[in-house]
């Protein structure tokens, strides 16, 4: 790939862009500051794209006798149409970019991914549903990682977003490099213990498709290793799941760990199950024995390195 940055498509009122109906924006500090070194941002704002003017009437989605529809607050103009012709054409050029991901506004009658409100015609609210854009996005790729900014203040929801960011990066590499056979092996074998900390389901179904005879046409099976490595890593990788992964990267010890290093790892261990310590710190005591007893096949595990360190991901889970 020419471009080896992860492309991250992303609400242009969270990069500061004034943007809104007030002519105002939502900086989001975090993903400016923290996570923007790391990534291309794509930033896109379905209202002002699809020709709305800066600033604007608020809008609102309506249940009519036709369906939802993308209504201004006060003089009930409808948008819906010309939205849903703006968002056609730039799904398509999403697609063409590469995205790896995208982070929405939450509660935004557009890009809203979850619980935006839809009104009755009587001006009041009747449910909940997602904007026309994220309801759209989401439909088109339903495996390409997305949250909302809200739920991105949640340390196991945002270390599992940018997780599956990475991986779906990666698996694009994986694609773009000729997505042989082998590689498609090497690839698994380096996810192996990473899909395992979030279902250790799919990551024996994984282990089958990779085992299937070379008979087996090639993109079919790329396109369900996808599926099910996507679906997988979409569960959430618990405390549980963790301790399980970490003693089975202590298993790879038994010879090299003297008894005090085994006993000082595995009360590690016991200190992150019970809540007292983050993840951070039984991962990195296990690096440290990885490469003091060169471990070669743990040294390939991204589940040790699934993002930078600079993230701190996991200082908070």
């Amino acid at each position: 790939m020419k471009n080896d940055r992860i492309k991250l498509g992303i609400s242009s009122c969270l990069l500061g862009e004034k943007v809104r109906y007030d002519g105002g924006h939502k900086l989001d500090r975090y993903l400016v500051n923290v996570v923007g070194p790391f990534v291309d941002w794509i930033p896109i704002c379905p209202e002002v794209e699809c020709g709305l003017p800066i600033p604007r009437e608020s809008m609102r989605l309506v249940q009519t006798g036709t369906g939802v529809r993308l209504l201004t607050g006060k003089s009930k103009i409808d948008h819906t149409e010309r939205m849903l012709r703006w968002i056609d054409k730039r799904l398509d050029l999403l697609e063409q970019e590469n995205t790896c991901g995208f982070i929405f506004k939450a509660k935004s009658p557009s890009s809203g991914m979850r619980d935006v409100k839809i009104y009755g015609e009587n001006g009041m609210p009747v449910g909940k549903g997602a904007g026309l854009f994220a309801s759209m996005l989401m439909q088109r790729f339903p495996h390409l990682p997305v949250e909302d900014e809200g739920r991105l203040n949640d340390a196991g929801l945002r270390e599992n977003f940018i997780e599956r960011v990475f991986v779906y990066h990666r698996w694009r590499k994986y694609l773009a490099n000729g997505a042989s056979r082998k590689e498609l092996v090497n690839f698994h074998t380096d996810h192996k213990l990473l899909l395992m900390a979030h279902s250790e389901k799919h990551m024996r179904v994984l282990g089958k498709l990779v085992a299937a005879p070379q008979t087996r046409d090639k993109d079919d099976l790329n396109h369900d290793y996808f599926v099910n490595m996507m679906e997988g890593l979409k569960l959430k990788a618990t405390v549980k799941k963790n301790v399980n992964v970490l003693q089975h990267i202590v298993g790879y010890f038994k010879k090299q760990l003297t008894a005090a290093e085994k006993q000082e790892v595995l009360q590690v261990i016991d200190l992150y199950h019970q809540h007292l310590i983050p993840l951070i710190v039984p991962v990195t005591l296990l690096k440290h024995f990885v490469n003091k007893y060169d471990e070669s096949y743990l040294k390939r595990q991204y589940y040790l390195n699934p993002h930078p360190a600079e993230l701190m991901l996991r200082n908070h889970v």
